[in-house]
């Protein structure tokens, strides 16, 4: 009895794993949003990570976490996001954002080739076929876009964004085989991306004031009238045409708020892997795309394809095969 209760709880991989989809969907979702608005991206990330340290910190302290050497895995963690969220925004910025959104959508499949040649995860049958399954539904939904070979600018950086969120899960997965105490490692992961986007956001405020400085020192000679842009830093000028850049201490609120879907996620995805193997958790992550899809189509009103339909239903039924064939 005491065995099977064991083999249920190890089954609840994928309960946690949809869990961490959902919780990154929703963080989409606000990412999503906060794209149109004039802000800067590095203080928003900063804010969101901020959260997750603040949250993982005082949860730490309530169920008295182990600080152990193992919970330090968190620093590379937090080096493997930021390097990540980094990669995937320029790509964004400089090459075709379905190409980048494609790689980025890869991860697990690097993930599933590491793990059997690092921890020896083998996939049976099913659940490789399910596997397939997923990913193929997760590619159709992001090839849903018009793409080309001729076109594949920022095709380096959304693959090194795929390479970074595959080290990043793979270290998660390290952490709990080296048997680190979830909190203290999230702790240190969220602490690192708080202050390499902090560091970053600094650089940009730096720039500004330059640029500034030197539009003063040219209107002095010229007796021309001053206009600093205020999105050098911000992204896009579409976003900048949404009004007057935000505050930085609006954008580090919402930044905050942003992190609690973060740092759920985080939770959810690190149980997942003590549990699961690292391949198959990481591809149902994945889905959380789907949860940005679905606000698409219901709040913000765009029209579903006939690719990001037959995606949709395919990474359902490999959710379906996995719930039945992934013990």
């Amino acid at each position: 009895m005491f065995k099977a209760g064991k083999e249920r709880f190890a089954q609840m991989w994928l309960t946690y794993s949809v869990f961490a989809a959902i919780s990154f969907g929703l963080r989409g979702i606000l990412y999503h949003w906060s794209s149109q608005k004039p802000l800067n991206r590095n203080l928003l990330l900063c804010g969101t990570f901020s959260m997750g340290a603040i949250v993982n910190g005082i949860c730490a302290l309530i169920f008295s976490s182990d600080w152990t050497i193992a919970a330090l895995i968190g620093i590379q963690m937090g080096l493997f996001s930021f390097g990540a969220n980094a990669s995937m925004f320029k790509g964004f910025a400089v090459g075709k954002a379905s190409l980048v959104a494609i790689l980025t959508a890869l991860p697990s499949v690097v993930v599933v080739i590491v793990a059997f040649g690092l921890w020896q995860e083998k996939l049976h049958a099913m659940q490789l076929i399910a596997f397939v399954v997923i990913i193929g539904g997760v590619l159709l939904v992001r090839l849903s876009n018009d793409i080309s070979l001729r076109n594949l600018q920022g095709a380096q950086w959304g693959l090194l964004a795929m390479l970074l969120f595959a080290a990043n899960d793979l270290s998660g997965k390290w952490s709990t085989l080296m048997e680190a105490d979830i909190f203290p490692t999230m702790f240190f992961m969220f602490v690192t991306g708080t202050v390499c986007f902090g560091l970053w956001w600094l650089r940009d405020l730096q720039s500004e004031r330059g640029i500034r400085s030197l539009a003063v020192q040219t209107s002095g000679t010229a007796g021309g009238e001053v206009r600093v842009s205020q999105v050098s830093s911000i992204g896009t000028g579409k976003a900048a045409a949404n009004g007057a850049a935000w505050s930085g201490k609006r954008t580090y609120l919402v930044g905050l708020a942003v992190g609690i879907t973060n740092a759920v996620g985080m939770m959810f995805i690190l149980t997942a892997f003590d549990l699961g193997k690292a391949g198959l958790v990481s591809a149902v992550t994945a889905l959380n795309v789907l949860i940005v899809l679905l606000y698409t189509r219901f709040v913000v009103k765009e029209r579903f394809t006939p690719a990001e339909v037959t995606g949709i239903s395919l990474a359902f039924a490999g959710i379906l095969l996995m719930r039945l064939f992934g013990a």
